[in-house]
Formats: structure tokens, C-alpha cells, sequence
């Protein structure tokens, strides 16, 4: 529990709850208590899945601009390094994520909801980046994940204009994945991520780290990263049981342990 980040364990879902008034302004501090919910979400093994979630009014408004107005360029290089890390901690959870996003997520909010697997927009959501007209660029994933989701030309269409993008375009462009009635967010979220509990937990994290890491390389790098998490997973409890269960009662029945 920090100032303000909160992460609670429902039911095998964590959630990451953002919460620093009025529309949780990424500031340093706020940048480094999601580092830390990130690796607990991690680490804990009564976590299946991950949730972020900025609460039923705001997703994350962006960066803290007043903070970020008096820093100079030396500033920026010893604080640029941590901020990006702070989100690709959300990133780097070997755990299905979903962006739960209500309200606004613009600049580092966006960035945020990109670390995550999924994203489920309300409808009235308003998501973009516009660093550009702050004279600046997305500097924690926003120019990099962006142009991996949407594409590189859509991406430099919101980049360059800074337009915010309504939650029907971003389900058109793919930058959401699902979009529900504002009041269903959190739940929409929880439903989505429901079917990864008690799933077995290790061959999940191999195919998000196969997808992952094989989006950064080439076809042949890429098949070789599957091969061997494909092989190490000979080496599970849950492997056993998924093969035994299939065997013998056909498929889809199989109750994992998590090992």
C-alpha cells in the first residue's frame, strides 16, 4: 500500500488501483509505487492476472507537467531511464494485464494502458498522446508499443497531431480491445481475465515471453525463443497434468496446480 497506489488480490485477479487526485497525474512518486505493485503482482503466486485501474472516473491524464516544467535536459536524463523502467514493470508481469480505462488516458496514461496485454475502454473514454504539443515526444513506450499495436502510420498520425481518439476509433484502430458502458469497466475487466484463473501459470507466462520477445526479433530468432520455452515446459507439474487429463478424459478438463 503506498500513497498512492493501492493492489488488492480478489479471487486470483490483482488489481493495480491508481489513485493520487484529481486525475492521477504521473508524477515520480506515483511512477515508483506502480513499479512496486508491478513486482508484487509478479512475484505473488495467489495472482493469475492483473488488472490496472485508475478508479470510475479517470484511466491516468498523463504525466505531472508542473513537475516535469522546472526539470532541465540533466534533469530529464537521470529521471527519463526510471520512468520508462516504472511502466515496463507492468509490462514485464509474466501474468495476463488489462487496462481497466474510464475517463482520460493521454501521454504517460496511454503508455501505461500499452504496457498492459488487453485494454477495455469505457465509452466515454478519451485516449491519446500529446506530448507533441507540449513541444516534447511520448518518452516512457509511447512512440515504440504504440507503433507495435496500431501500426506505424496510425501511430504517427496520433503522435504527430496529439488528437485525442474517442473509444470507437480506438477499438476501430485496435488500440482498444473491447469497449463497454462506463459503469462495466471494472467488472468487464474481471470477467475478461477470469478464465486465466487457476490456468496453468507457467505456460501462460511462456506464451506471453514467446509473443513478447519474438515481436522484437525476426521469424527465425522468434521460433527459436519458442522452441525453448516450449521444451522447458516439459519440465512442469501442469505439463503432466494437462497431458494426463487429456488422455484420459479429453481435453479442456484439466485442474492445474500452478507448478
Amino acid at each position: 500500500m503506498g500513497e498512492f497506489v493501492r493492489f488488492e488480490v480478489d479471487g486470483g485477479i490483482g488489481t493495480i488501483r491508481l489513485d493520487r487526485p484529481k486525475m492521477n497525474a504521473l508524477n515520480a512518486a506515483l511512477q515508483e509505487e506502480i513499479r512496486g505493485a508491478a513486482d508484487e503482482a509478479a512475484a505473488r503466486k495467489d495472482v493469475s492476472a492483473v488488472i490496472v485501474y485508475g478508479g470510475e472516473r479517470v484511466f491516468a491524464a498523463g504525466a505531472d507537467i508542473k513537475e516535469m516544467q522546472t526539470m532541465s535536459y540533466t534533469d530529464m536524463v537521470d529521471r527519463s531511464a526510471a520512468l520508462q523502467s516504472s511502466l515496463t514493470a507492468v509490462a514485464a508481469v509474466g501474468k495476463p494485464t488489462l487496462a481497466a480505462i474510464t475517463g482520460y488516458a493521454l501521454g504517460g496514461g496511454c503508455e501505461l494502458a500499452l504496457c498492459c496485454d488487453f485494454r477495455i475502454a469505457g465509452e466515454s473514454a478519451k485516449l491519446g498522446q500529446p506530448e507533441i504539443l507540449l513541444g516534447i515526444i511520448p518518452g516512457a513506450g509511447g512512440t515504440q508499443r504504440l507503433a507495435r499495436l496500431i501500426g506505424p502510420a496510425k501511430a504517427k498520425d496520433l503522435v504527430f497531431s496529439g488528437r485525442f481518439v474517442d473509444a470507437a476509433e480506438a477499438l476501430a484502430i485496435g488500440l482498444v480491445d473491447e469497449v463497454v458502458p462506463d459503469a462495466d469497466v471494472y467488472e468487464a475487466a474481471k470477467r475478461r481475465l477470469a478464465r486465466y484463473v487457476g490456468g496453468p501459470a507457467y505456460a501462460i507466462r511462456a506464451a506471453k515471453e514467446a509473443i513478447d520477445r519474438g515481436l522484437e526479433t525476426d521469424l527465425t530468432t522468434g521460433l527459436e525463443i519458442e522452441r525453448m520455452l516450449f521444451t522447458g515446459l516439459f519440465a512442469t507439474k501442469d505439463r503432466e497434468i494437462g497431458m494426463g487429463s487429456f488422455v484420459e478424459h479429453g481435453p479442456g478438463k484439466a485442474v492445474f496446480e500452478g507448478q
